[in-house]
């Protein structure tokens, strides 16, 4: 694939296709697929619970995402080892959707945001994503970290807490107020768990923390209960009714059932009434599932690319996705996109193609038939510890530092903003403010580099003296509408009553339509008080963009000019002629 090709190329299955092709598949690289997609199988396990927990569902939600999702994307999309499946990054959109209308609502969302995908992938929106600032991605997820982090209290303290308020604020209020009656016994597991996932690389074992730490957590709980200290596990915290009538505890050892999306619903909802605002909450959480989903994707690809040397197809990775978050919520998959933890273990654990996808999804699925007894052992609070540190490694901290240290003020305020908002309201407005923020900075930042220049002195320019009343100024930077109209009313200004004025344009990559009003409004000023304007040294883009909006010089009081010393010869011979002849009257006589 040609530089830069991978963000306008779309196909489906690009990403399988390519990998297949080059270097030829065979034996050596379908071991290398099968290792790693075990590897990877075993950490998304967990991994797919806790998040599906934090979204409010049960947590054989997430592996059913984990299943489906991580099967239909890596053989429909453009990066050869993306694992998908729940990611952290979803828990503040879809916490809320399931408060307000359970799990059918985010399965609805789920579907709507799959649409989106695809459709952004038909209009090869991919490489767009290549242009939301650093800032802004640190920001927002710095505020998804910090958001996660308190929800997983409740579980890590053992506080006995229905339901958290919508509102950060009103959370943490609630939290606050419930710490006094935390369970000690269920602290204890937590501070373990959490402790093992930290210290375990230690050891240098290779294996990825997450397992040990929960077995040493279940295993905790279990002797604790020995002793009349109950902690609360997924077996006696979740319950399913499955279609016979017969109610399971924990996590349901069956294949996802297809079904309606919207026939679905938890112990204790009521069924989905459709209604004019459900539609607009739908469509609302669809939109920032979606852009959610495209960024973390792409981003994710983008991650990957560098480990690899490989190129994904933008496109097509969000058509993938697309794809896969269409079929996933027919069998109860929640909402799902590349997760780039788990996408990087599986190019270290060797991963050859999406073949490794394919396998993870596979493993997750074997584990739900053999092993979702022993899964109901798991505690709550060892799965809040794993997500605390899940919302640790997402914050990024040691880059958000670094931001904050070395970047310009303008940057720290699109991130603290960011942040700020995506805490305190939601993700969609934290990063529409973000961007839009960045941009107003951003044409600050570039209209400041615009600047004008008197040369009237300037010999090494000039090689020689202007006439009398003339000026030479030249003028730096894109000339747009946020530079324009600064730029000609500094020049307005320091040519009040001038017989002539060279411009010259050399340094004027850009003219937009707000500088070439201004331009315009600067020759009709000219005209007004009988100043001699001569322009020169365009570059192609502005002489074009002169040329589209009919733009002639009436060789009058307004002339063009191919080059500076061209101008200079133009003035010389304007100036000549407005003198008296000797023996002549001057009009002053």
């Amino acid at each position: 694939m040609t530089h830069r090709a991978h963000l306008f190329s779309l196909r489906i299955a690009h990403a399988l296709r390519e990998s297949l092709r080059d270097p030829p598949y065979g034996l050596a690289r379908l071991k290398g697929d099968l290792l790693a997609g075990i590897t990877v199988g075993l950490v998304a396990i967990p991994l797919a619970m806790a998040l599906a927990i934090a979204c409010g569902v049960p947590p054989q939600y997430g592996l059913y995402a984990a299943i489906i999702a991580g099967f239909v994307t890596p053989l429909t999309g453009g990066s050869r080892y993306s694992i998908s499946g729940p990611t952290a990054a979803f828990v503040v959109i879809l916490y809320p959707i399931v408060q307000q209308h359970g799990l059918a609502g985010l399965l609805i969302a789920s579907v709507l945001a799959g649409f989106i995908l695809v459709l952004m992938a038909l209009l090869r929106l991919g490489r767009y994503i290549e242009y939301i600032p650093q800032p802004v991605t640190l920001g927002f997820t710095g505020g998804i970290a910090i958001v996660i982090a308190v929800l997983q209290i409740k579980d890590l303290l053992g506080l006995k807490l229905d339901a958290l308020p919508v509102h950060f604020a009103a959370k943490v209020g609630v939290i606050l107020q419930a710490v006094p009656h935390l369970h000690l016994p269920t602290v204890l597991v937590g501070l373990v768990t959490l402790l093992v996932l930290l210290k375990w690389h230690r050891l240098g074992t290779g294996l990825p923390p997450h397992l040990p730490a929960l077995i040493v957590g279940a295993i905790m709980a279990w002797v604790l209960t020995l002793f009349g200290s109950e902690v609360a596990t997924i077996g006696n915290s979740f319950h399913t009714v499955l279609g016979d009538g017969t109610q399971v505890n924990g996590i349901p050892s069956t294949l996802p059932e297809m079904r309606w999306p919207w026939s679905r619903t938890l112990p204790g909802e009521t069924p989905l009434v459709i209604s004019w605002h459900f539609a607009q909450d739908m469509l609302t959480s669809a939109f920032a599932i979606a852009m959610l989903g495209a960024i973390e994707s792409l981003l994710c690809a983008v991650v990957l690319d560098g480990m690899t040397g490989k190129k994904h197809s933008a496109n097509s990775e969000l058509l993938g996705q697309g794809l896969a978050n269409i079929i996933a919520p027919f069998f109860g998959g929640i909402t799902s996109t590349a997760a780039i933890a788990r996408s990087a273990t599986n190019v270290k654990a060797g991963a050859q193609s999406p073949v490794a996808g394919a396998v993870h999804a596979l493993v997750v699925l074997l584990a739900i038939l053999t092993l979702a007894p022993l899964l109901s052992y798991l505690p709550m609070a060892s799965m809040a510890a794993l997500l605390i540190i899940v919302a640790w490694n997402m914050s990024e901290f040691h880059k958000a530092s670094h931001l904050v240290k070395t970047s310009p003020a303008s940057d720290i305020i699109v991130f603290a903003t960011c942040l700020s908002l995506t805490v305190l309201f939601d993700m969609v407005i934290a990063i529409s403010v973000g961007i839009v923020l960045a941009s107003l900075l951003f044409m600050k930042q570039m209209a400041e580099m615009t600047r004008l220049t008197d040369i009237s002195a300037n010999t090494k320019l000039l090689q020689e003296e202007l006439p009398a009343g003339w000026k030479a100024f030249r003028i730096k930077g894109p000339l747009f509408f946020a530079a324009a109209d600064r730029v000609f009313g500094d020049l307005t200004q320091q040519t009040p009553r001038q017989a002539g004025i060279i411009l010259s344009m050399e340094g004027v990559s850009i003219l937009d339509a707000g500088g070439l009003a201004a331009l315009q409004k600067f020759i009709s000023h000219c005209r007004r008080t009988n100043t001699l304007l001569c322009m020169t040294d365009f570059e192609f883009q502005p002489l074009k963009t002169l040329a589209k909006s009919g733009f002639k010089p009436d060789n009058i009081t307004t002339f063009t000019a191919p080059t500076l010393a061209d101008a200079m010869t133009r003035a010389r011979a304007h100036s000549l002629s407005a003198t008296p002849r000797p023996g002549k009257s001057s009009p002053a006589d």
